[in-house]
């Protein structure tokens, strides 16, 4: 996987001074051109592609960093950034552009801490989700930005509202103790979410994401799951309710990590809002339907948080630099944060991996699967667990294992293949008995009010 440094053109491309993202904002085109920029300039560890294209035909893009880019390599786990879902929200496309910028000239330089991370990490970002938001809000100047003018998408539609509503699901199945993980999607949901939101389900679902971040604006602080609190069925949607996912300490120390190793987001006050360690439960600032944090945890195998980095949602040039300063390790701590817990890979007994089987860890009510190759990821805080591998038409295999709180542990799982077996004959009066073979199957458990994330 990880291999030595590739020898980039030699001693000369070193002395080469590449032309820096500046502390600007960036209209789209000025944004593509950055993108295709940092890709000239790190062509062996980077590429730029699009998952589709907004409501007015911009293309919605994505770098990635890789030692092997485009390839998804067994045991490498994928990460991604998003930017920009709010268009008017905008510090978190400039960092992810400068973020982008940094890993490549860092990487160039030899860093030991970036090389490692490209070489054993496969990084996505997307600095906008909503390049027609941004565009409307842009085109006011920075001294007239309304408060929301440009927060919505094209068709006027907010992007954080529009994706399908996979908490009402669990909460109304089993009495809010219903599944919590890859929650199938209503038949028609293609026909209820905008172009930008369907590009990026449908991204999500061709990766095997792990641990992602949204980028917001209008607060500090580190938000993650569950958004939408389980009363909102019957209260006002600014009910403020505590609702945990069953991984909330994990998701604790994960938006700690970047709270602390923000400038200032740890401190807790900010923008008028106090929030102990920088960090809150989404539903218990204020409840949020049909957003892309959850739509992530309850849908895939992915870990998201929202971070919303500056009081202003479109802040003068002048503060960029500030800004960057502020959240360049947090940036890169939270990607760190990736390789933890346990992986591996679940194969059969000739060693071929087995897609869709499902990692459970007992005493966490919420399962991951595994990808095209076979190989997993289960995001852990250091302790001792028992985790069981199984997948349909195998026989399932348990195991204990203890994480650290460094690396992850690595776990693989081969499975049997159940044992096929015949029924014993009955004879019926006057028929021939018929003897038909069953196969057991192995069934997978199944702030402020006017911020708005």
């Amino acid at each position: 996987m990880a291999r030595g440094l590739r020898p980039l053109a030699g001693a000369l491309l070193l002395l080469e001074v590449a032309a820096a993202v500046s502390f600007v904002h960036h209209r789209y085109e000025e944004m593509v051109q950055a993108l295709f920029r940092v890709q000239s300039e790190c062509p062996y560890v980077s590429r730029v592609y699009s998952i589709g294209r907004s409501v007015e035909g911009r293309h919605l893009y994505v770098l990635e960093f890789s030692d092997y880019p485009g390839i998804h390599e067994p045991l490498e786990p994928e990460f991604k950034y998003v930017g920009n879902m709010h268009g008017n929200e905008v510090l978190g496309r400039e960092l992810l552009l400068q973020l982008s910028e940094f890993l490549c000239e860092e990487y160039r330089r030899g860093s030991e801490r970036v090389t490692r991370l490209l070489h054993n990490t496969r990084i996505h970002i997307m600095p906008s989700m909503n390049p027609d938001g941004y565009e409307v809000a842009a085109k006011q100047g920075p001294d007239s930005i309304g408060y929301l003018t440009g927060r919505n998408n094209a068709n006027g539609v907010d992007l954080n509202r529009n994706f399908p509503d996979l908490n009402t699901f669990m909460y109304y199945s089993g009495e809010i103790s219903g599944p919590n993980h890859h929650i199938p999607l209503p038949d028609n949901w293609k026909s209820q979410v905008e172009p930008e939101t369907l590009a990026v389900i449908q991204w999500i679902g061709s990766y095997n994401f792990v641990l992602s971040a949204n980028l917001h604006g209008g607060a500090v602080v580190a938000n993650y799951p569950y958004d939408k609190s389980q009363d909102q069925r019957f209260r006002s949607h600014r009910r403020t309710v505590n609702t945990p996912t069953p991984d909330d300490k994990l998701f604790q120390k994960l938006a700690k990590t970047y709270s602390y190793a923000h400038g200032w987001m740890h401190r807790g006050w900010n923008c008028g809002d106090y929030f102990a360690d920088g960090i809150t439960n989404g539903a218990s600032w204020y409840s949020l339907s049909k957003g892309m944090q959850d739509f992530n945890y309850l849908y895939t195998n992915c870990f998201e948080i929202t971070l919303e980095l500056s009081c202003n949602k479109f802040p003068p040039e002048k503060d960029l630099e500030r800004q960057w300063m502020a959240n360049r390790e947090a940036l890169v701590a939270f990607i760190e944060e990736i390789h933890q817990g346990i992986k591996g890979m679940v194969s059969d007994e000739n060693n071929n991996g087995i897609a869709g089987a499902v990692i459970s860890v007992q005493g966490i009510s919420h399962d991951v699967t595994s990808g095209d190759m076979g190989d997993y990821f289960r995001l852990l805080l250091p302790g001792t667990y028992t985790v069981t591998a199984s997948a349909e038409g195998y026989q399932p295999q348990t195991v204990t294992t203890t994480v650290g709180p460094a690396e992850p542990s690595l776990v693989h799982f081969q499975l049997k293949q159940d044992v096929v077996r015949k029924p014993p004959e009955r004879k019926a009066s006057g028929t021939r008995t018929n003897n038909k073979t069953l196969q057991k199957k192995v069934v997978p458990r199944a702030t402020r009010r006017g911020t708005q994330r």
